[in-house]
């Protein structure tokens, strides 16, 4: 019970690393927001973790609209008088190189993917700052290197990770911690979503699998593990930081 009574906001919690993210908090206490932009998702999420005997709301929400990150924030504080951590976790995968990306989803995944994470941080934060909480941001080892045709996608993990690192140095002289979390592959909507595009999807998934040390693609459930570390008291010293979780996948590919 390392969160036991501090109020999670998750954004991108219906589903994936995001639902599991909520899970893993509520079985560690905490009492969850569960904030997507697919409502139904978002409930299926809450009742899971109500279920399983834990605490959790779903609001709706588009992390890319300002207007409703504000009424993101609004319901949150009428369920709960405090806010204690914020998982910016929702994110959009676009699998195209630059050449073959229209404006419009350029815009979308940066309004997405890097918007959402300020626009939430700067709503929550001064919430954040009454109770010393702490902000993690969703990003991927692609913030730190690129793989082809997904150029937008490295553009805005790679901005994530800087932008965690502005906010760590920004804020914590108000007490608030800032880290990110820097995933490999992992088994969830968007890893799925881009095996679906190869021509032999179990075989790029093997392929994919083989590229890491531990010899497979990751659970959401161990990405969701990361975030409470960092949630809790147990990383108190740690701020500013990128913490890859990806069987080694970016060390170099395993043989």
């Amino acid at each position: 019970m390392r969160l036991k009574n501090r109020v999670a906001v998750i954004t991108g919690a219906g589903s994936g690393i995001g639902r599991a993210a909520a899970l893993e908090f509520g079985g560690a206490g905490a009492r969850v927001i569960v904030a997507d932009i697919n409502i139904e998702h978002a409930r299926e999420t809450a009742q899971a973790i109500s279920s399983a005997g834990g605490l959790a709301q779903p609001i709706r929400v588009d992390v890319a609209s300002e207007t409703s990150v504000q009424d993101l924030l609004r319901e949150s504080l009428k369920l709960f008088p405090q806010i204690d951590i914020l998982v910016n976790n929702a994110g959009i995968m676009i699998n195209k190189t630059v050449e073959g990306t229209s404006l419009e989803e350029w815009n979308r995944q940066i309004a997405v993917n890097l918007g959402g994470v300020f626009l939430c941080s700067k709503s929550f934060l001064p919430h954040l700052k009454k109770t010393k909480g702490n902000i993690i941001n969703m990003a991927s080892v692609n913030g730190f290197f690129a793989e082809p045709s997904c150029a937008g996608y490295c553009a805005s993990k790679g901005a994530i990770i800087a932008l965690t690192k502005a906010m760590a140095l920004d804020h914590g002289k108000d007490g608030v911690r800032v880290n990110c979390i820097c995933p490999g592959y992992i088994d969830s909507g968007l890893t799925k979503t881009y095996f679906d595009l190869q021509g032999d999807p179990k075989a790029a998934r093997e392929a994919t699998g083989r590229m890491h040390a531990l010899g497979r693609i990751g659970e959401p459930n161990e990405v969701a593990r990361a975030a409470v570390f960092l949630a809790s008291d147990d990383a108190s010293f740690v701020t500013g930081s990128a913490l890859i979780v990806d069987a080694g996948f970016s060390s170099g590919v395993a043989s």
